[in-house]
């Protein structure tokens, strides 16, 4: 296992970032999952991400179950653990877990068929953004966002493009320092299944940063939609003992025009070029260098086309992120023309 916790992390999971504060983050195979949340030694859970497939068994913690198939390596699972005690919370199909010091929430919607994505959206962040008010937990830190048929024609409006509608109306209206404040975060197109947001709050800020390399997101031209994708480019979090940069959904943008249009190669070199100038970015500002050994990182690479999925894993293979762990899920993406985005979670000291 490669750990990335300066304190000692539960051995059946590999790749483990710690954030400040009592958080943590590990890659765990299928087989290990029961054992290691019903461990007395084990810190406590706080999320579980299962890629492609429902848990079979219930688990004390909110969970997302996005069908994103993993297309290489063993089956692994995402869970989020806390070494501080924490304190679960059900409301209708918002569940959420909290240590005192972060948020950590899922939430699932069906589609019903007479109701448009964006006034599903709508709902779904205006429930979110309510509940983290009343938790004491206002400030977003990073979401994933879920849905199936991304890029599919809804009533003459691209559903990826009703998604930033509603999304946006709910954070203009409800999100202080709009848009300033919005975090990092992605949105990727599932095979099946409900409209699935994941978010992660706190009850201090951090910094959310955008990309010289990129046109802020939440300022891009109309002919991107009706209304702007409302997402910073990455969130990082100081602390006196560490940092912790979460990157968010990056593909082979420059500017705010997608480039490489049907090479998978270069799109995902131009994307790890977007990355490393987004962790330069960081590192000055929080005086750490996100590139050293030292840190530890984790990434995922969502896929469009898994036929593409050698020239992507070699792309990343002559990359200064190939040392780190690395997850590769099939899914569609923001623009029809992108085939490959790229997230992370980096932790320095």
């Amino acid at each position: 296992m490669t750990s990335a916790s300066t304190r000692r992390a539960p051995s059946a999971g590999r790749g483990t970032p710690r954030t400040p504060s009592h958080l943590h983050v590990s890659y765990v195979e299928p087989h290990t999952l029961s054992s290691l949340l019903h461990s007395a030694s084990a810190p406590q859970p706080m999320a579980v991400v299962s890629f492609g497939h429902p848990l079979s068994y219930d688990v004390p913690c909110p969970v997302i179950t996005p069908d994103l198939p993993q297309i290489a390596g063993s089956p692994l699972m995402e869970v989020w653990t806390s070494d501080r005690p924490i304190h679960t919370a059900t409301d209708g199909r918002l569940s959420t877990a909290m240590n005192g010091e972060w948020l950590i929430g899922a939430f699932s919607l069906d589609e019903p068929p007479n109701r448009s994505l964006d006034a599903l959206t709508y709902d779904a962040y205006r429930t979110i953004l309510r509940h983290l008010n009343d938790s004491g937990y206002p400030h977003l830190c990073r979401i994933w966002n879920y849905f199936p048929r991304i890029n599919d024609d809804q009533d003459g409006l691209e559903r990826y493009r009703r998604f930033c509608v509603g999304r946006h109306r709910a954070l203009a209206e409800s999100l202080p320092g709009f848009p300033c404040s919005l975090p990092a975060a992605t949105a990727v197109g599932t095979q099946s299944g409900p409209l699935q947001i994941m978010f992660l709050a706190s009850t201090e800020a951090g910094d959310h940063l955008g990309n010289p390399r990129q046109m802020n997101a939440y300022e891009y031209p109309a002919e991107y939609g009706p209304r702007s994708p409302s997402f910073a480019r990455a969130t990082l979090f100081r602390s006196d003992q560490d940092n912790v940069l979460f990157i968010a959904g990056t593909a082979s943008v420059v500017g705010h025009a997608s480039r490489h249009i049907g090479r998978p190669a270069d799109q995902t070199r131009e994307s790890i070029c977007n990355i490393l100038t987004v962790l330069e970015r960081a590192g000055a500002i929080g005086n750490a260098d996100f590139l050293d050994k030292a840190s530890r990182a984790m990434y995922k690479a969502y896929v469009r086309d898994a036929g593409s999925l050698s020239e992507i894993r070699d792309a990343l293979q002559r990359s200064p992120l190939s040392s780190r762990p690395l997850l590769f899920l099939q899914g569609d993406l923001c623009r029809k023309e992108l085939l490959v985005e790229i997230e992370g979670l980096i932790f320095s000291e």
